[in-house]
């Protein structure tokens, strides 16, 4: 089946109907909706069975959904509408929630039902939910409906509030007025009307004469003060009194009329209000006893150490990457047989951290602090002879946080992850971490270059197929870390691990006469200098657009085939005439 995606940005929920919907073997291409005329022209030149929307903000044209059948993705359950159903849901905090697939017509979200599917409302922020519960209940909706799509005798569902079963209603667009701060409110209130606004827009607060936004809230159980006094400060989070407790802000981004701000660090966006305030260490070798927010943890069970590394949006800065380097070295001083790189619960990694070398006073000479942390990060797990090494991706990774899994000895994905192994579409760069070494090494030369090349995201099973990771684990995150768990408490006990261990330092050792590390190393950063240095700024300039959030102004190519110099579609759908026929 021919199946058009039209979204309004390439984001995790897309990038993830776009390779299920390939692996299921459909021909897929993508739309992003930056006009009616771009999606219209879309429409006629790819010619599609059918056409899903997997994350929209702008109407889907009447010249397209009279003709075509076209499919909707709301986050809410039936009846739910509006914009901000999540952010609804997020502050009320329902047992329940879901997605509904609709679809379209003249009113927004009023159209017929083709599938729903609920799941139990967790606490998290407004992103954890959507990459996660949202993604999962989507996706089941999306393949529901490609059988019903299927079947001449189905018949989508009106939508009927006089249905006992249908609980939703119209929402309104929610405003910083709905998500104001009374820091003298419980922590739970000052929480959950926080995570409403992660990542976008954020939570607008005023400190002095200062206004930002705030994101990244994490409960702390002991801390306590006058509410909204700033109590203490780590690792770039600050930490705030509620009415009954305190939370940990991680990021914030100024409000600065005229101009964009960008998000970082809270306690640098916030520089000037922390002079008294009191930095609050913790060990990122070890595991609070009580509820705090810390990035990197570690602890042990049955001969296996567990790194957590849980960075927010999986952006890695030089600084983050030489604390997760010496939580790595004191994992492997241990007298543990086996390694967990367990990520973060939202993402394992997206590599360097484009925010702060944005924000940098020479962000070039920030860029190559950074490139060089995380490229000494991977040789230390490289270079490990004392542990077998696993990387659990639960979460999806992308650019130099899928070559950093990789480094590991052995890599394995949950089902529904996404990867992006990847550099190329951050302004041609060429990347590091060593992966023209770890890349061929698992798939060869020539796809290894072709992966670069092409720039593609890859499923777990795709991932599998071509040797870039080991195994595919369960798609619920609980079972899957059960399985991981279990998987490497029987490693540590497996009476071959000592000659595993020998024969890939072996094989290290072989490789390294043939071509040593600091080689590989030297070309990709010799290959680097010249992103960050040279004459030549597309690095800078789609790192800014990447920072700032700038609108695309057409679809890639490598996304939308159809738009492809070499692409010719004959075929005319059976299920609908072309647009180009009806207009005329």
């Amino acid at each position: 089946m021919r199946i058009l995606l039209i979204s309004s940005s390439y984001n995790s929920l897309t990038q993830r109907a776009h390779v299920e919907l390939t692996d299921a073997g459909h021909e897929v291409s993508i739309e992003l909706a930056i006009s009616p005329e771009h999606m219209i022209s879309a429409v006629e030149l790819f010619k599609p069975d059918l056409i899903i929307a997997p994350m929209l903000t702008k109407a889907i044209p009447k010249h397209i959904w009279s003709r075509y059948v076209c499919l909707i993705v709301h986050p809410g359950i039936m009846g739910d509408r509006g914009p901000s159903a999540l952010d609804w849901a997020i502050m009320e905090r329902p047992a329940e929630w879901g997605v509904t697939l609709l679809q379209a017509v003249e009113e927004m979200d009023a159209g017929d039902i083709w599938a729903t599917h609920t799941f139990p409302m967790r606490d998290g922020s407004k992103g954890s939910i959507y990459r996660r519960e949202v993604s999962n209940a989507a996706m089941a909706c999306i393949h529901e409906a490609l059988e019903k799509f299927q079947d001449p005798a189905f018949k989508p569902r009106p939508l009927d509030y006089s249905q006992p079963d249908v609980l939703g209603r119209e929402r309104p667009l929610t405003t910083q007025l709905d998500r104001y701060l009374d820091w003298s409110a419980d922590t739970e209130t000052v929480l959950r009307r926080i995570w409403s606004a992660d990542g976008s827009p954020g939570v607008l607060e005023i400190f002095g004469q200062d206004a930002v936004y705030l994101y990244g809230a994490h409960r702390e159980s002991q801390l306590r003060g006058e509410p909204g006094q700033i109590l203490g400060q780590r690792d770039g989070a600050i930490c705030i009194a509620t009415g009954d407790g305190a939370v940990w802000i991680t990021h914030a981004k100024q409000r600065i009329n005229g101009r964009k701000g960008i998000k970082l660090p809270a306690a640098t966006v916030l520089m000037e209000h922390l002079v008294d305030v009191p930095y609050l260490p913790v060990t990122d070798n070890g595991n609070p006893d009580h509820q705090t927010w810390q990035e990197i943890r570690y602890h042990e069970a049955d001969e296996v150490g567990y790194l957590h590394f849980d960075f927010y949006n999986g952006a890695m800065g030089t600084e983050q990457c030489h604390r997760l380097r010496r939580a790595y070295t004191y994992a492997r001083s241990r007298p543990t047989k086996v390694i967990v790189l367990c990520g973060g619960e939202d993402f394992w990694s997206n590599g360097i951290h484009l925010n702060e070398i944005e924000a940098a006073r020479i962000p070039a000479e920030e860029a190559w602090a950074n490139i060089q942390a995380i490229n000494d990060l991977v040789l230390e797990i490289l270079s490990t002879d004392s542990h077998w090494v696993i990387s659990s991706l639960g979460t999806n990774a992308g650019a130099g946080g899928v070559t950093l899994a990789m480094a590991a000895d052995e890599v394995i994905c949950r089902e529904g992850v996404v990867l992006n192994p990847h550099y190329r579409t951050m302004g041609e760069l060429y990347g590091s971490e060593y992966w023209t070494y770890l890349w061929p090494r698992r798939v060869g030369t020539e796809k290894a270059q072709a992966l670069w090349r092409d720039a593609m995201p890859v499923s777990g099973a795709q991932a599998l197929d071509m040797g870039m990771i080991d195994q595919v684990g369960p798609a619920a995150l609980g079972e899957f870390n059960t399985a991981i768990r279990e998987h490497a408490s029987t490693l540590a006990k497996t009476s071959d691990l000592r000659q595993r261990l020998a024969s890939k330092a072996r094989q290290l050792h072989q490789d390294q006469m043939t071509k040593p590390l600091s080689e590989y190393r030297r070309e990709e950063l010799q290959q680097m200098w010249q992103n960050f240095f040279g004459a030549d700024r597309q690095f800078h300039k789609a790192r800014y657009d990447f920072v700032y959030k700038a609108k695309a102004q057409e679809t890639p190519i490598r996304l939308a085939s159809h738009r492809s110099p070499n692409y010719e579609n004959t075929q005319t759908s059976s299920n609908v005439v072309s647009l180009a026929q009806a207009k005329a």
